[in-house]
């Protein structure tokens, strides 16, 4: 048995932003994907897998009695199949703000979930919101709350907008561009980032007062004007963007960004080779990268692996 593929996906801008209504712009990522399986002889990482799934069952149980009217499931083969060994095989990393939680949670969904919405089907506002409320919750089982975005992507494999909290849409970003020198890319930081205690952080600052004014008049702003420079393909306003972005979490959000980031964040600010920023919620994982000439990026960042996610 193996399910169909679910991909990784990429929240290119929006993190945190979209918590308090900022626009966001998520992409799928086709490098990394995972599917439903069974195997005669599990490997250790299908044992533990299929333990995360016993426990998500349960969980599952718990939200369609509670809320029968949101999602249900056809829970006696879901636990036939998770009692015989089904486990998620998957190569996406665990804890890199690629949503590999999201990707199970589209593949259960999409095996299991009774009536539900199809890619096939007319995607209207009001059945992409559905869908994004049915993933918050199956999704609130591994990061403790969630915005149900990334198992959204992975199962409509499409770039979602998100306009703000109520208001998201299926989107085309412009086309690669083959000759173009610019890129967006990311970093392996080499630490495994552990969502809830960035969530928890960011949630603690809320709390104060001049960081909401920062969020709003500087965080927020920047996020939304590189969504619509980059939808727009205007890639001179969406690097100046970027950078005022990039300084704006440099000194905002420290506790996200792996401490021997900090000066190679601030040197990409300082040189104009690169800007950083976030992927995900940070804390470790991956660092989403935005460059004019990927070459000299490259070369700035001889010593980290660069994995180019887009060119334009």
């Amino acid at each position: 048995m193996k399910g169909p593929l679910f991909y990784s996906k990429i929240l290119l801008f929006g993190e945190y932003g979209i918590i308090q209504d900022s626009k966001g712009l998520s992409i799928p990522y086709n490098f990394y994907n995972g599917a439903l399986k069974k195997d005669e002889n599990p490997s250790e990482s299908a044992i533990k897998s299929n333990e995360s799934l016993k426990r998500f069952v349960v969980y599952l149980e718990q939200l369609q009695t509670e809320q029968p009217e949101l999602v249900t499931f056809n829970l006696e083969v879901l636990k036939q199949d998770v009692n015989s060994g089904m486990y998620f095989d998957s190569s996406i990393p665990q804890g890199y703000g690629v949503g590999s939680s999201g990707a199970l949670v589209a593949a259960i969904y999409d095996k299991y979930a009774n009536d539900k919405i199809t890619v096939l089907e007319n995607l209207t506002r009001e059945k992409l919101l559905q869908l994004k409320t049915i993933f918050s919750q199956m999704e609130s089982f591994f990061h403790g709350k969630s915005s149900g975005l990334d198992p959204l992507n992975s199962y409509l494999s499409i770039p979602i907008l998100i306009n703000s909290k109520d208001n998201i849409e299926a989107t085309g970003i412009p086309t690669q561009s083959t000759q173009g020198k610019g890129a967006v890319f990311l970093i392996d930081s080499g630490i495994v980032g552990e969502t809830a205690p960035m969530v928890s952080i960011f949630m603690e600052n809320l709390k104060d007062n001049g960081f909401r004014t920062m969020l709003k008049s500087q965080f927020i702003k920047y996020t939304d004007a590189c969504v619509e420079n980059f939808l727009h393909g205007d890639v001179k306003s969406l690097l100046e963007n970027t950078k005022q972005l990039s300084k704006v979490v440099l000194n905002n959000f420290k506790p996200m960004i792996p401490e021997q980031f900090h000066q190679v964040w601030q040197k990409g600010i300082d040189t104009n080779d690169y800007y950083l920023k976030l992927c995900g919620s940070g804390g470790g994982g991956y660092i989403l990268g935005f460059t004019q000439d990927l070459d000299k990026a490259k070369e700035s960042l001889k010593d980290y692996k660069l994995e180019v996610v887009y060119n334009f």
